[in-house]
């Protein structure tokens, strides 16, 4: 329920605050605000809120720092504000670790989509109540920890990010349809952001891949989609995963 999810929201602009406020508190989430970054971390770190909404201009330390400093410690969805709407800004929040983002001017209906959105991809993952794992190569993925590694090593990946990995890895030597796996991460309304996925596999590969330049696992079938590509003999998982 609503009434439980907190919601941090991050902007030096009074009136902005007070609208998303108003509207995120319609639907009984627990709004906090913070004007600047310093405070913004301090929040994310003792008050474990469930998203932050994070303006990119902020006195001090820009958007993209703070969400680069919040993914040095936490996995909270992160929505970013942007006046632009521009590629190049997409690719920095996400690649700064952002979970989405919004283009103001905004109306109501449109954030609070996209912070029903964000929200169900994250929760999904306490959906996992079974003990499965998968292999492939030096992937290793444990579904109930949330647990990635890569060459023994732990692998952090935002909700997202997760949430992607899961859909190749559930589907190991299969081409998922670019379609599909927006659907299926980011939800129906998010059908032809192309933009979104291209960046993400980006992402993985630079985490996953031993050259992400020359990738080996996730692979890109021009045109179609992408397909996790597993050495022969891996690729199942081993154990029951819940329905989606």
């Amino acid at each position: 329920m609503n009434k439980d999810k907190t919601v941090l929201v991050v902007d030096d602009q009074p009136g902005l605050v007070r609208l998303v406020r108003d509207n995120l508190e319609t639907l009984q989430f627990k709004v906090i605000a913070a004007s600047e970054g310093t405070k913004a971390l301090d929040i994310v770190e003792n008050e474990k809120p469930d998203l932050v909404i994070l303006d990119i201009m902020l006195p001090g330390q820009d958007g993209y720092q703070i969400c680069r400093r919040i993914r040095e410690f936490s996995t909270v969805p992160i929505i970013m504000l942007t006046a632009r709407n521009e590629r190049a800004d997409l690719v920095t929040g996400f690649e700064a670790g952002a979970d989405d983002y919004v283009t103001k001017p905004f109306s109501a209906d449109e954030l609070l989509a996209r912070v029903k959105a964000v929200l169900r991809r994250s929760e999904y993952q306490e959906l996992n109540k079974y003990s499965p794992t998968f292999t492939c190569g030096d992937i290793s993925i444990d579904f109930v920890r949330h647990e990635v590694t890569s060459q023994s090593k732990p692998v952090p990946l935002t909700p997202t990010e997760y949430r992607l990995l899961y859909y190749l890895a559930t589907n190991a030597g299969r081409v998922m349809l670019h379609s599909d796996l927006l659907t299926k991460v980011w939800g129906p309304e998010y059908a032809g952001a192309t933009d979104y996925l291209r960046v993400y596999i980006r992402h993985l590969r630079t985490r996953l891949e031993p050259k992400d330049s020359e990738p080996t696992y996730i692979l890109t079938v021009p045109g179609v989609g992408y397909v996790l590509k597993c050495p022969q003999g891996q690729g199942q998982v081993n154990g029951q995963l819940p329905e989606d």
